[in-house]
């Protein structure tokens, strides 16, 4: 009783923040959680003009049916290999650039990179897949003549036209568009490693390197954990926008995501049911992952999320 009196005391005191926190609350309940009602689809051979209640049930077979569809677990592979690039480039380029930036004496240039470097984030994926269609056209595109400027290629190669790079473009695109504003918070934890170990550090003979290296990973390194565990829950959400705008008739087998199938079976062929029982997968899955590698953060002895 009085371990519940304490808590409601400390609850009170910050009445403020609970009270800040409800619109989101509303938010998240109206967006996130009240549309979970639609999941009785998956189950059902849903019909929008009988709706829930005159759709027949079926039990599990619009799993099944998605289980035994090669296309699905195509679409799947893909997702996984693009999102795991996403995740391993992402996470390495937005650490390296935090730990250089960290490096830059001038407080103005460093303002100035980070403002140049945050400022790809804010472009729609429009204006990003129009601009990497242009810099990869064999038609006077700004990669093909570099390449054949320096001579490593003979003629012009169609990066959006052969399937080996595909994922390689989609990558290289999130990279660019995200590692500033990624940065941010490996930034932000940097800021709070105590500069008495970097003196102590350097006392000691240690390099630039060196302190990087022994002092400043090591202190952000349970921001690294954290991040790690979140992005992993989405890494069934590869990017829809990139695979949708850029791929192409040629490119189907690699591009499609899964995101991509629920929308062709969704939208464009009618059939709700399938498309439900594919997103289905896609949460249960991501739930799994984010429990299971916050089980194994504790068991290493890392911060997590619970």
């Amino acid at each position: 009783m009085r371990k519940f009196q304490t808590t409601f005391k400390k609850m009170a005191g910050q009445k403020a923040l609970y009270f800040m926190i409800v619109p989101c609350m509303i938010y998240t309940f109206i967006f996130s959680y009240y549309p979970l009602r639609g999941w009785i689809m998956a189950f059902q051979n849903y019909r929008p003009a009988k709706g829930y209640a005159g759709s027949p049930f079926v039990g599990l077979q619009q799993f099944q049916f998605l289980f035994q569809d090669i296309e699905f677990w195509r679409s799947v592979r893909n997702t996984l290999a693009m999102s795991l690039m996403n995740l391993v480039f992402s996470f390495a380029f937005a650490i390296v650039f935090a730990l250089l930036l960290n490096e830059i004496k001038s407080l103005g240039m460093k303002r100035l990179t980070q403002t140049v470097s945050y400022l790809p984030h804010f472009l729609s994926w429009i204006i990003v897949c129009s601009l990497v269609s242009n810099m990869l056209s064999t038609n006077d595109g700004m990669v093909n003549n570099f390449l054949m400027g320096l001579g490593l290629i003979d003629k012009p190669v169609l990066w959006l036209g052969e399937q080996k790079y595909f994922w390689w473009v989609t990558t290289f695109s999130n990279v660019w568009k995200e590692t500033g504003w990624n940065s941010i918070i490996y930034i932000a934890a940097i800021s709070g490693i105590d500069q008495a170990l970097y003196e102590a550090a350097e006392l000691d003979g240690a390099s630039r390197f060196q302190k990087m290296w022994h002092v400043t990973l090591p202190g952000i390194k349970s921001t690294i954990v954290v991040l790690l565990i979140m992005n992993l829950g989405w890494v069934l959400n590869a990017s829809f926008e990139v695979p949708y705008i850029l791929g192409s008739g040629l490119l189907q087998d690699v591009s499609q995501t899964i995101d991509i199938f629920v929308l062709k079976y969704g939208m464009s062929i009618g059939n709700y049911s399938l498309a439900t029982a594919a997103g289905i997968f896609k949460s249960v899955i991501s739930l799994f992952l984010v429990f299971g590698t916050n089980a194994i953060a504790n068991k290493l002895g890392e911060n997590s999320l619970m």
